[in-house]
């Protein structure tokens, strides 16, 4: 499963509407091109608190705003850097208790402007030499194919590009639609101060796109880095059972999302630590139950321009 960028889905989608939506498997991670003009953010707003410690619908409208172009900067920056990142999958019984752990551990790179994953470790083993011979070939293709893009495909992939950017940004006003927010207060995170901000759905919220329809069945706790504007933590949890897809995934009341981002090199905030919890049922299979957990390190800035080398030329 490919848990990192789910766990966006009903995270960051859901709250600040930086969506990036893929395919449930290791693969490509989508970010904006190097060009794209979409991640200006603009002054820091008027976020003065009133005579009882609240800010206004208004205001908390406008901080999420913000805080979603700086995400989608965020997601433009992180090109420029390779990490690690460990996925620990729980198994668990009907009474929740353990039946399984597997880890998985990934090296993720950058080229062509697309962030790629190599399987690195299993079970904090390093992988055979013939697995990591696959790993390579499949890192090899997909480049390959990048390399013999045509204008026409490139014209073409742009363009959805695009359009999953602008629907990210119409999702950000039917968040802002959706739910009722309050400001609990101020809390430190990671020695830094944050609002603590909850978001109840709004009765009577109509939705007007499509993905919009699951916002009422979440609820949650966001801290925003007071500073920064950034996301610093999220819980997100489900408050009634969904159910979306061709293959007609449900996802029970009770699954969560939890992330934690980290400041790194003083110029972007990146995933630190993320917690899926969840309880699904998949088409006419019985239900399964998974915690997973994924842990991210090692973030090493590699570039300073769009030069791209070949597979043999990257360097963790």
């Amino acid at each position: 499963m490919r848990v990192r960028r789910l766990g966006y889905l009903f995270a960051l989608c859901l709250w600040l509407g930086a969506a990036r939506a893929q395919e449930p498997q290791v693969s490509f991670s989508k970010t904006p091109p190097a060009d794209s003009a979409d991640t200006k953010v603009t002054a820091k707003p008027d976020l003065t608190p009133d005579a009882h410690g609240n800010l206004s619908q208004q205001q908390m409208q406008e901080l999420f705003r913000i805080v979603a172009e700086k995400d989608l900067e965020n997601d433009k920056k992180q090109r420029d850097y390779t990490y690690i990142y460990r996925q620990l999958e729980t198994k668990l019984d009907g009474k929740g208790n353990a039946k399984s752990n597997e880890t998985k551990t990934y090296e993720v790179i950058d080229i062509y402007g697309e962030q790629l994953e190599r399987l690195i470790a299993t079970n904090d083993k390093p992988i055979s030499q013939k697995d990591a011979e696959k790993e390579e070939k499949k890192i090899q293709k997909a480049m390959d194919k990048r390399k013999n893009e045509s204008d026409s495909e490139r014209k073409k992939r742009l363009e959805k590009e695009e359009k999953e950017r602008e629907d990210g940004r119409k999702f950000v006003r039917e968040v802002a639609d959706a739910y009722n927010f309050k400001l609990v207060g101020t809390e430190s995170v990671a020695g830094r101060e944050a609002w603590v901000i909850d978001g109840e759905p709004r009765p009577g919220y109509q939705p007007h796109m499509k993905e919009s329809r699951f916002l009422p069945k979440f609820h949650g706790r966001v801290w925003i880095d007071k500073d920064d504007l950034q996301l610093s933590k999220m819980d997100v949890e489900c408050l009634d059972t969904i159910s979306w897809g061709l293959f007609l995934a449900r996802f029970h009341k009770g699954s969560r999302f939890m992330l934690e981002q980290t400041r790194v090199n003083d110029e972007v905030w990146l995933p630190q630590h993320l917690a899926v919890k969840v309880d699904v049922r998949l088409a006419l299979l019985k239900n399964f139950n998974v915690n997973i957990e994924q842990s991210y390190r090692d973030y090493k800035k590699f570039r300073t321009s769009s030069k791209i080398v070949g597979i043999g030329q990257v360097q963790p």
